[in-house]
């Protein structure tokens, strides 16, 4: 049975039937679909950014937008060649306008935040292929747990925001905030592995070509996730100085 950290990913998608399949799912086909998300993701937050008069309403609809049809491509696997594409750029929206909001207050941060992620995505794909990351079925199962705590935590942050409160931990600048943030990056990174294997092995498995889609999408989850997390612990740091 196979797992991965990443909540999109967890429930084994790919053990299903696949009889009569003309096509299955391959590692290349899915590589190439998750750099047609990124150029899309990319696009939309290029143009919420050159449109930061009306970051309000475009952050809104594509952070609600992008959420739910999150939600639909997560139970409707199948539809993951058309959702995926509409999630990266809905998400493009929500990123874009919150990168402009972290640039307006901290120049240069963004550039940083791409180039650290792109550099984490780099450097966990050569450790994987590698063999010095092993991924054991234990070690999926605490990422998760680990994944899912955080989540937990900034549920009830979330919660909280309503009246006016929230857990220093995720917005302090403190060095508990710092270090907190510091994990989360780390958890995010690690989210990265599971995917590779879980991609590497759908592919394996033969799973349908429709799950290249499925397996970019959660992909662009969490990179999405680790650059969002980069930027925050940036900004902390950079609040300090």
């Amino acid at each position: 049975m196979m797992r991965s950290g990443n909540p999109v990913l967890k429930n084994d998608p790919f053990n299903i039937l696949t009889l009569g399949a003309t096509e299955t799912m391959t590692v290349g086909g899915t590589v190439n679909k998750t750099a047609v998300l990124l150029v899309l993701c990319a696009a939309t937050g290029y143009w919420a950014w050159m449109n930061a008069a009306q970051m309000g309403m475009l952050g809104l609809v594509g952070g609600i937008g992008g959420f739910v049809v999150a939600l639909i491509t997560i139970f409707k696997k199948t539809w993951a060649p058309v959702t995926a594409p509409l999630y990266a750029l809905l998400q493009g929206l929500a990123v874009g306008t919150l990168s402009m909001a972290f640039e307006m207050r901290f120049p240069g941060i963004v550039l940083q935040a791409v180039a650290l992620t792109f550099g984490v995505l780099g450097a966990l794909l050569l450790a994987y292929k590698s063999g010095w990351i092993k991924v054991t079925e234990n070690f999926k199962l605490g990422l998760f747990a680990a994944t899912g705590g955080i989540a937990l935590v900034y549920l009830i942050n979330f919660g909280m925001s309503f009246w006016g409160k929230s857990i220093p931990l995720i917005d302090g600048n403190n060095t508990a905030g710092i270090l907190f943030s510091l994990f989360v990056v780390g958890i995010a990174a690690l989210n990265l592995v599971m995917d590779f294997d879980f991609i590497e092995r759908g592919a394996e498995h033969g799973a349908p070509k429709y799950m290249e889609w499925y397996g970019a999408f959660g992909l662009i989850v969490t990179l999405i996730w680790l650059y969002l997390e980069i930027l925050r612990l940036l900004s902390k740091t950079r609040s300090r100085q």
